[in-house]
């Protein structure tokens, strides 16, 4: 989830730019860099690290100009670096690019190119841009962008200089954010608002596939057809650190709503319909899965929980035994380790102590060792043998929500990868599957329109000091993960358990009045955790209940029902957990707790 910006008018643009930037650093990077443009030549200034290592160059190597675009940079494709970072040129650095998103087909494009003569410096994504634009140019910019897009593929919101055309900045957005400021005598482009608030409150709200052309002496917007575009200024009333956080309250309330987003993206190129998963560079053959005796799934907290998620679909699907594990204990247990053995550790930061151990025995061990994780570059992805990038931009908030689902989804591409090469599901499942995985998205910003109800259901009972979840099967995996989110932000004590496992002690804990959550999504189990929840409801309990639209007899066994759209069960829960991190969310909120920053807690654990 990179940053960009971009400024046109008569001030000098590098002090702007760089202030424009530090407005975005909540974003997350691990580079960054501005490219100015002045008397027909442009000058880029970038490296990797903090963005004081920017302006601390920019002190001593000053450029100046009155127009220029910047980018903070998350890595995606190729590690974080001086030469990937951004902006990016063409070979003789007449055209300059910023670029937030994913060119999902860069790599046919980047073959072509070559073809045709270009050359490539970084290992980039965005690094074909330039380049593409320069194939096209011919005399006019907007053209140029605008045939170079057609060609592109995934998302992206573009900021472009040309020395050819050295009094504006073309820019366009598809599936990333990107707005215009509006001020005197002086425009912006900026990935969010907040960029450009000490300059104007005065914006336009870019949709996608807009272009748009910055001049000192204004603004112009055209459609992809080329056709103007007439729009609202937006007035921005909020202040800034509402900005930052999109108009949310909280990072982790805007981190939830940006789950269909992050779906979409981990998804994007490794499913597509009619075509075998696409597992990234990592090649695996039947004969090599057939030699693995066991897979290990190992993780610590939340990403644990997307690992016991992970075991029933990939044993479900592939027929591999699976054992999940939490990194801390299975690092000390003396597990049997060796050349059979594929482990699959996953961590968000990349740098989780335990599980960086885990992986490091394992690769001694002998093992094939593939990383999930959400941070190109990190220890974890530099370190394993194969690694799986979920695309859920950075996290903010402590407690984890759009990197949980990613990893879920992860998990489902890695099961579907297993099951083509054993063909152990039938291709016409594999396809069904996929095509119902590509709907998740849409699902899951219906899921996200329940929030209401969840609000009400929290003020009635933030108060209670503990809360129970019920499930089986897939849905007590997803239970233990909404208890985790309850105890960590709302500070309640909260427990999952299956629901086979009531008669054998939890029950001995319901009582009159207790609250508890129970999730319904497995339709094979769907008679006996009704039969569950008719025994803690004998007893007092509350219940609320989340289940598939269309299950309305639910509503007979229980006080209160959120209906998620319907999908197949094993894929559930990537939607029923929206509801059960809502309600977390508003149980603290109504609690009074700072929701990003719970007490004693830290977003990557590194130490043991």
């Amino acid at each position: 989830m990179c940053g960009i910006v971009g400024f046109v008018g008569k001030k000098e643009a590098s002090p702007i730019l760089v202030e424009g930037l530090s407005k975005l650093e909540y974003r997350g990077y691990d580079s960054a860099g501005v490219a100015v443009l002045k008397d027909e030549l442009i000058e880029v200034i970038k490296c990797k690290g903090r963005l004081k290592n920017l302006e601390d160059k920019l002190s001593e190597e000053p450029i100046k100009g009155s127009i220029g675009i910047g980018h903070t940079r998350w890595a995606t494709h190729g590690e974080p670096s001086d030469v990937n970072s951004h902006p990016h040129s063409n070979k003789n650095e007449s055209i300059s690019v910023v670029h937030n998103g994913i060119i999902e087909n860069y790599l046919n494009i980047k073959e072509w190119l070559i073809s045709k003569g270009y050359e490539f410096l970084s290992e980039t994504d965005t690094e074909v841009i330039p380049n593409l634009i320069d194939y096209y140019y011919n005399g006019d910019l907007l053209d140029a962008v605008m045939r170079a897009v057609s060609d592109m593929e995934g998302s992206y919101a573009l900021g472009v200089i040309c020395t050819k055309e050295p009094d504006k900045i073309v820019a366009v957005r598809k599936d990333s954010p990107l707005i215009v400021g509006v001020g005197k005598e002086e425009y912006f482009i900026a990935s969010d608002i907040p960029a450009v608030l000490n300059h104007t409150r005065e914006v336009y709200l870019l949709e996608d596939k807009e272009f748009v052309v910055l001049t000192k002496t204004g603004v112009e917007i055209f459609d992809e057809h080329k056709e103007k575009v007439s729009k609202d200024i937006y007035h921005v009333t909020w202040n800034a650190d509402a900005a930052e956080k999109g108009g949310y309250e909280d990072f982790m309330l805007k981190e939830i709503h940006e789950q269909p987003k992050a779906i979409r993206d981990t998804m994007a190129s490794r499913i597509t319909k009619g075509n075998p998963i696409s597992l990234d560079k990592i090649k695996l053959t039947k004969e090599d899965l057939e030699n693995f005796n066991r897979i290990y799934i190992v993780a610590c907290g939340t990403a644990y929980h997307a690992g016991v998620v992970g075991k029933n679909i990939i044993e479900n699907l592939a027929r591999i035994p699976v054992e999940v594990d939490i990194a801390s204990e299975f690092r000390y247990r003396n597990p049997i380790l060796d050349n059979k053995t594929l482990v699959m550790v996953i961590s968000q930061s990349g740098e989780t102590a335990d599980t960086l151990a885990v992986l490091r025995e394992s690769k001694k061990k002998g093992c094939r060792v593939i990383a999930i994780t959400n941070v190109v570059g990190s220890s974890v992805s530099r370190e394993a043998d194969d690694v799986i990038y979920t695309w859920a931009g950075p996290e903010i908030a402590v407690a984890s929500t759009k990197a949980y689902v990613t990893q879920l989804v992860a998990m489902y591409i890695i099961a579907l990868y297993f099951a083509e090469i054993k063909e152990t599901i039938s291709k016409k499942e594999i396809e069904d599957i996929k095509e119902e995985l590509l709907s998740l998205p849409e699902k899951a910003e219906k899921t996200l329109e329940k929030k209401e109800m969840l609000q009400k259901f929290a003020a009635q009972n933030y108060m209670h000091r503990d809360m129970f979840f019920l499930g089986r099967g897939l849905d007590y995996a997803v239970s233990m993960e909404g208890s985790l989110k309850l105890k960590e932000i709302s500070y309640i004590h909260s427990e999952a358990y299956a629901g086979g496992e009531l008669k054998h002690g939890p029950i001995a804990l319901i009582e009159k009045g207790t609250v508890v959550v129970s999730t319904i999504t497995q339709m094979d189990l769907k008679d006996k955790m009704l039969s569950n929840i008719k025994e803690v409801v004998t007893r007092g309990a509350k219940i609320l209940a989340v289940t598939f639209e269309g299950n309305n007899d639910v509503e007979k066994s229980v006080d209160s029902v959120i209906y998620i759209p319907k999908t197949l069960d094993i894929l559930s829960p990537i939607l029923s957990v929206i509801p059960l991190q809502l309600i977390s969310y508003y149980m603290a909120k109504q609690k009074g707790c700072d929701v990003d920053k719970p007490r004693n807690l830290a977003k990557s654990v590194t130490v043991e």
